[in-house]
């Protein structure tokens, strides 16, 4: 028979307890909160404020009429409007832009009966971005080279007609009712060229997954070494014994470095294996931006777990970091995205950097030179994590 005041004493006491786990009770209310509006905002939303740069190589109207047109479109943010096509290239190869549009020197010459050569050099190691962007800008140029096709017909129409028609510049986006464009000259020679090839989505994953996975191996297995052993009574026995607090700390971390290693290394071969990934870079760097970051992940978890008393509350805990990393570091999508307060909250995550390093190891070939911002990020926050976890660490919870 279901006891009704006995069912309702022990909702009580459940009650009682979260009041008393104030970090459970925030992170149960939080938690949802964090996750809809992830989803809502981020994983919804449109991939537009793709940061390029226009290489303008001459003047004239229908040079303003385009860059009129590539920057009245939320699809691109305009870094810049240089006039150097190498310095253009340069920015697409260092990550300070996702593509460099190209205009050619002739390109306001209306009266030549050449096609433009408009060429897009584009980071193609961003799948997705990369993805969005060479149908989109092809679209556009298409459309501009139907307007000049038909600025050029009414150039020759006016020379032997008493109709005079007056060209103000060339209008991108304006509609054009009646005009059979299979009959109007190609004016633009639109080329892309992908950096760095092409760059399969499994290519642009695997990397991030890897950083994701050691992520949440480290800061998890954590939980079960530091607060899943205090709750269970076996630090309290290891304290007992002349071990001091900087032992213990210290032997756990090498213990799950030593585990999330060897969970790296598998990782990387069952990768290449199962889906023929290429490592262009180097193994070494890739293995070691990995050790980073299980150390980096690993300090965390030990800033989290030292001061729980249990695990439920040390998981309760993590969730509210660990799942919103997962959405706004770019690991299944480009950060591009995501709503600018999730942008800039990117860059205060650990995990942006591990994916930023290892996909420009894994699929640009980069050295440490060229990451060596993300490299020192990640061990700052290494350092920062390590050092709040091991003076805040309590023995006697």
């Amino acid at each position: 028979m279901v006891e009704t005041k006995k069912i309702m004493w022990m909702l009580k006491k459940d009650l009682i307890v979260l009041w008393r786990h104030k970090p459970r009770l925030f992170s149960i209310i939080l938690f949802p909160i964090i996750m809809i509006a992830l989803f809502g905002y981020g994983m919804g939303g449109s991939i537009e404020n793709i940061p390029v740069v226009v290489v303008s190589q001459s003047d004239g109207p229908v040079t303003d009429a385009t860059l009129n047109a590539i920057k009245g479109t939320s699809f691109y943010n305009v870094v810049d409007i240089i006039n150097d096509p190498q310095r253009g290239k340069e920015m697409v190869e260092s990550g300070q832009v996702k593509a460099a549009i190209l205009l050619p020197s002739d390109y306001d010459n209306l009266n030549s009966t050449n096609a433009k050569s408009v060429v897009v050099y584009v980071d193609s190691s961003d799948q997705m971005a990369t993805q969005a962007l060479v149908p989109a800008t092809q679209g556009l140029f298409s459309q501009i080279s139907a307007q000049i096709g038909i600025q050029k017909l009414q150039a020759m129409n006016s020379q032997s007609s008493a109709v005079q028609v007056q060209s103000q510049g060339v209008q991108p986006t304006s509609a054009l009712a009646g005009v059979n464009y299979q009959n109007i000259m190609n004016s633009i020679n639109y080329q892309i060229t992908k950096i760095y090839g092409d760059i399969k989505y499994i290519d642009f994953l695997v990397p991030a997954v890897l950083a994701m996975t050691i992520m949440m191996g480290a800061m998890f297995s954590m939980g079960e070494a530091l607060a899943g052993e205090r709750e269970r009574g076996e630090l309290a026995r290891l304290f007992m014994t002349p071990t001091s607090v900087a032992t213990v700390v210290g032997g756990k971390i090498i213990s799950k470095l030593t585990i999330e290693t060897a969970r790296a290394i598998v990782l990387i071969a069952a990768a290449i294996v199962l889906f023929g990934i290429t490592i262009n870079g180097s193994i070494a760097l890739t293995i070691l931006l990995l050790v980073l970051t299980a150390l980096c992940f690993v300090g965390f978890g030990i800033m989290i777990s030292a001061r729980v008393s249990t695990q439920e509350d040390y998981t309760q805990m993590v969730m509210p970091f660990t799942m919103p990393m997962m959405f706004v570091s770019g690991v299944f999508y480009p950060i591009e995205t995501m709503p600018w307060i999730f942008q800039k909250i990117a860059y205060i995550t650990p995990l942006t950097y591990a994916n930023d390093a290892l996909r420009g190891v894994m699929l640009k070939g980069a050295v440490i030179g060229d990451i060596w911002i993300d490299i020192a990020v990640l061990a700052g926050f290494t350092l920062l994590f390590f050092a709040m976890g091991v003076t805040r660490f309590n023995r006697d919870i």
